[in-house]
């Protein structure tokens, strides 16, 4: 499958929840989310098949090697991308959290190599 971004949010999930509580289920990514138990059921379902996330026999999700590089890649994105918002425009670290959720699915390599090259600027 070529990686939607749904399928990228659920993968960013787990490794949060995972880094967060140390364990993760489907319900906690249902909660996390505020998506119905069966839409989260069927997802997992399809990563599962792509090989992104393996689902222990007591239920716990982890992430497969492939899965771990895919949600670290989009979580990085995340955390660049909410602080170039914050941190140089001046939006709000809420909305700018909220408005990460959406650009790192959709920003370009190239684009988002300049914000951390910019970021890494600011750093001198």
């Amino acid at each position: 499958m070529s990686m939607q971004e749904s399928g990228e949010m659920y993968l960013e999930t787990i490794l949060v929840l995972k880094t967060k509580n140390g364990s993760v289920r489907s319900v906690d990514v249902a909660r996390a989310l505020s998506f119905s138990k069966p839409s989260v059921s069927r997802a997992i379902g399809i990563l599962k098949d792509d090989g992104y996330v393996k689902v222990e026999d007591n239920g716990e999700l982890s992430l497969t090697e492939a899965g771990l590089e895919r949600a670290g890649a989009i979580y990085e994105r995340h955390r660049y991308i909410t602080k170039f918002l914050s941190e140089v425009l001046g939006v709000p670290h809420e909305t700018a959290e909220a408005d990460a959720c959406r650009i790192e699915h959709i920003v370009s390599q190239e684009t988002f190599e300049k914000v951390k090259e910019y970021l890494a600027r600011g750093k001198d």
